[in-house]
């Protein structure tokens, strides 16, 4: 099967032959409020291969969410650094981290996050639009990614329209529009019922097993995680542990 994620992609790294995708190094993040300091997430580190899935794991409040936004370059740590391909993505300014962020990045989340005045076609091509990518090119690779994800007959329907499942599959679609290196996932199980949840870990498998995507996911799920290559298991804001998970 041909997959539309064999295109080049459009952000070429001068890293290419070095194996890390990603990078965190003594990450810190807290907020100062009324009560006091807020600690995020305290000192951490890892790194996480090219075509590796990785969970990660914890209770909530435990810092998770917070990690994956850092990771993504949605919000600035305190201190630390992330690279992305080699590249320190806060040593940039705000437009150039979203730059990165757009090209390199794809974004799957609990609440898909989808744009219900628009159809499910104009909801995957959004992150081409923003990249600058021509309406013909976004169209046709857009149509070709729900196509894969077997939503052929849903391209003119509201998000609002379609099951969870669905919605989500359309969020996975927008998340590999720009053909991104890494896709973060942030719950993509949490609002779908048991067999849902895991065709859509099903689909999440394909992408890092067949087509060599890195994945990193927030979940709640001890099964799921142990179906990943390894779990970082995540503690008051601190790295507990990270286990190899020799099954997956």
């Amino acid at each position: 099967m041909n997959s539309p994620c064999d295109n080049d992609r459009s952000i070429k790294s001068n890293h290419d032959n070095e194996s890390m995708a990603l990078e965190a190094r003594n990450l810190n993040k807290f907020w100062e409020s009324q009560a006091g300091k807020v600690i995020g997430v305290t000192n951490i580190s890892f790194s996480v291969r090219k075509g590796e899935f990785v969970s990660i794991v914890g209770p909530s409040g435990s810092g998770k969410s917070t990690l994956l936004n850092m990771l993504g370059a949605l919000e600035r740590p305190s201190s630390g650094q992330v690279f992305i391909n080699g590249t320190d993505i806060f040593s940039m300014n705000d437009s150039q981290a979203a730059t990165i962020r757009n090209k390199s990045i794809g974004f799957i989340f609990q609440s898909y996050n989808l744009i219900n005045r628009s159809n499910v076609l104009k909801n995957v091509e959004f992150p081409a639009i923003i990249g600058g990518m021509n309406k013909s090119e976004r169209r046709m690779r857009a149509t070709k990614l729900l196509n894969f994800l077997g939503l052929k007959s849903k391209l003119k329907s509201k998000p609002s329209n379609l099951s969870g499942g669905e919605q989500q599959r359309v969020a996975i679609a927008r998340s590999l529009m720009n053909n991104p290196a890494i896709i973060l996932a942030d719950e993509p199980t949490g609002n779908l019922d048991t067999k849902t949840g895991a065709d859509v870990f099903g689909l999440l498998k394909l992408l890092s097993n067949k087509f060599k995507r890195t994945i990193v996911m927030v979940t709640h799920n001890p099964e799921l995680a142990a179906n990943t290559d390894r779990s970082i298991h995540i503690k008051d804001g601190r790295i507990e542990k990270q286990v190899k998970n020799f099954g997956a």
